[in-house]
C-alpha cells in the first residue's frame, strides 16, 4: 500500500491525539483562596487561607482536626508542598473515611506522616484510628530529606494496593496494603497536649491530584526504600524473585503438623478469612491443640510473621524445634522463641530476668526493649538467622541481636530455663514452630527466604 501526503498527515494527527488522550491530567485540590470543596471533620482546630497557603492552627482540649476533600478519590498521585512549626506532628490523610459506624465517624485510613521531631518518620506511611503504623522509617535513609522550618514537596502515588511516597524527590515509603481502595484527601492538625504548643502552625500549598494518565507520570521502581508487603498471604512478584516463600497458604494446613503428631491437630487451631488462629483454652502451655511445626527444616534464613494478639494473649514463634526432645513431656516442643505476649496484661511480662519474657525477648534469655514499635491490630516479627548470629525484628526495628555456639551463649542458657536441655540453642538445622499456649493469637502472611 503507497502512503500518500494526506493519508501520512491524517495518520500524524491521530496518533498525536492519541498521546495527547493519555497525557496526565492534574487537577488543584486548592484555589489558592478560600476552603471551597473542603469541609472539617472531628475536632476544632482552625484552618484559614493566608499566602495561597492553608494554615493549620494547633488547639488544646480538641481532638484530631481534619480538614477533608468533598469528594473521593481511588487510584490518584497527589503533590503538595508542606511546612511545620518545630513541636508540632501532621499528616495529609488519603483513602480515608469517616463513617457514623465506625467509632461515631472518626476519620480513618492512610497517612502520610509529617513527623519533625527527632523521630523523622516524614514520609513513612500511617493508618489513622485503625492499624497504626505500616511502614515506618526507623533505619531509611529517607529521613534525612525533611527540611525543618521550610516548605519541603510531598508526593503520594497510590496505584491498585501498591502505596510510595517521596519527600524532596528522595524515596520515602514502598507500601503494598489493600485495606482502602478509596476515600477522601484530609488534612491534620494534631491534637496537643501541652499548652506551650497551642497556636503553632502546619501549612500546605500546591496540591494537586492526577486521576487520569498516570501510567506516564509513575516515577521508576527503586530500591531506594524497601517494600513492605501487607497483602494477607500473597508474594509480591518482587519478594517471588527475592525467593521468598509462604509457609502458609492462607487456606490449608499444608506444610505443617503438630509438633508432636504426624499430620495437623484436629482441635485448637482454626482457618478463616485468611488467618490462622489458636483458639483460646485455659492458658495452659501446648494443652489444648497442640503446637504446629513445619515439616520442612530450616537452617539460614529470614522469617516472617504478621502476628495478633487478643487481650492477655500468650504465644510464640519457635525456630531451631527439635520435636523430638520433650515429646512425652509437658509443655512446649524446645527451641529458640520470639516471644508473643501482651506485656500489658499478661503475668509472664514481669516474670523471668530483666524481662526477657516481654514481646520480641529471646524467651527467658536476651530481653526486648520494653519501649517497642507494638501496635493494635496485625504486627510483624523478623527472625533473620546467618549461621550462628540471629537478630529479632519488630515492625521493621531490630530489637535484639546474638551469637551462638560460644562460651557466653553457654553461660547464658546455663542461667535459664533452657540449662536441663544440653547443647540448646546450638543446632544446625530446626522446624519453625507456633505455640500453642492456651490463648486466641491470630497469624498470617508467614513467609521465609532461606539464605545460603
Amino acid at each position: 500500500m503507497k502512503f500518500t501526503r494526506w493519508m501520512v498527515a491524517a495518520f500524524a494527527l491521530i496518533s498525536m491525539g492519541t498521546a495527547a488522550d493519555a497525557q496526565t491530567k492534574w487537577e488543584n485540590l486548592f484555589n489558592g483562596k478560600n476552603l471551597r470543596g473542603w469541609t472539617k471533620l472531628n475536632g476544632e482546630a482552625e484552618y484559614r487561607v493566608e499566602d495561597g497557603a492553608i494554615v493549620g492552627i494547633s488547639k488544646m482540649n480538641t481532638p484530631n482536626t481534619f480538614l477533608a476533600t468533598k469528594k473521593q478519590y481511588g487510584d490518584f498521585i497527589l503533590e503538595f508542598e508542606f511546612k511545620i512549626d518545630e513541636g508540632l506532628n501532621s499528616g495529609v490523610q488519603f483513602r480515608s473515611l469517616s463513617d457514623k459506624d465506625y467509632q461515631d465517624g472518626r476519620v480513618h485510613g492512610y497517612q502520610f506522616e509529617i513527623d519533625p521531631s527527632k523521630r523523622a518518620w516524614t514520609g513513612g506511611i500511617y493508618d489513622e484510628a485503625r492499624s497504626g503504623w505500616r511502614y515506618s522509617l526507623a533505619d531509611a535513609a529517607s529521613r534525612k530529606a525533611f527540611k525543618p522550618g521550610e516548605w519541603n514537596k510531598a508526593r503520594v502515588e497510590a496505584i491498585g494496593s501498591r502505596i510510595r511516597t517521596w519527600v524532596n524527590g528522595v524515596p520515602c515509603a514502598n507500601l503494598l496494603d489493600d485495606q482502602t481502595a478509596s476515600g477522601f484527601i484530609a488534612l491534620q492538625v494534631h491534637a496537643i497536649g501541652d499548652a506551650k504548643q497551642e497556636g503553632k502552625q502546619v501549612c500546605w500549598r500546591n496540591i494537586r491530584i492526577a486521576t487520569e494518565g498516570l501510567e506516564q507520570e509513575v516515577y521508576p521502581e527503586t530500591e531506594s526504600a524497601e517494600e513492605v508487603n501487607h497483602l494477607p498471604n500473597i508474594l509480591s512478584e518482587k519478594e517471588k524473585k527475592e525467593g521468598w516463600k509462604l509457609l502458609w497458604d492462607g487456606k490449608t494446613s499444608d506444610g505443617w503438623r503438630g509438633a508432636r503428631l504426624d499430620k495437623f491437630p484436629d482441635k485448637g487451631w482454626v482457618m478463616e478469612d485468611g488467618i490462622l488462629k489458636v483458639k483460646k483454652s485455659d492458658g495452659r502451655e501446648s494443652a489444648n491443640g497442640g503446637d504446629i511445626v513445619t515439616i520442612k527444616r530450616y537452617r539460614n534464613f529470614m522469617l516472617k510473621v504478621d502476628f495478633r494478639l487478643t487481650k492477655g494473649a500468650n504465644s510464640g514463634v519457635k525456630y531451631f524445634v527439635n520435636t523430638d526432645l520433650n515429646k512425652g513431656g509437658e509443655g512446649s516442643s524446645i527451641g529458640c522463641e520470639f516471644q508473643i505476649l501482651d506485656d500489658l496484661r499478661h503475668p509472664d511480662a514481669k516474670l523471668g530476668v530483666k524481662g526477657n519474657r516481654r514481646l520480641g525477648s529471646l524467651y527467658d534469655l536476651i530481653p526486648a526493649p520494653e519501649d517497642k514499635p507494638y501496635r493494635e491490630g496485625f504486627n510483624t516479627a523478623l527472625v533473620i538467622v546467618k549461621g550462628n548470629h540471629v537478630e529479632h525484628w519488630l515492625n521493621g526495628v531490630k530489637l535484639l541481636e546474638y551469637e551462638r555456639n560460644n562460651q557466653m551463649w553457654t553461660a547464658l542458657v546455663n542461667y535459664s530455663k533452657y540449662k536441663v536441655w544440653p547443647n540448646f540453642g546450638n543446632a544446625e538445622w530446626g522446624n519453625i514452630l507456633l505455640q500453642d499456649h492456651g490463648d486466641e493469637v491470630w497469624y498470617q502472611n508467614i513467609k521465609i527466604k532461606e539464605l545460603p
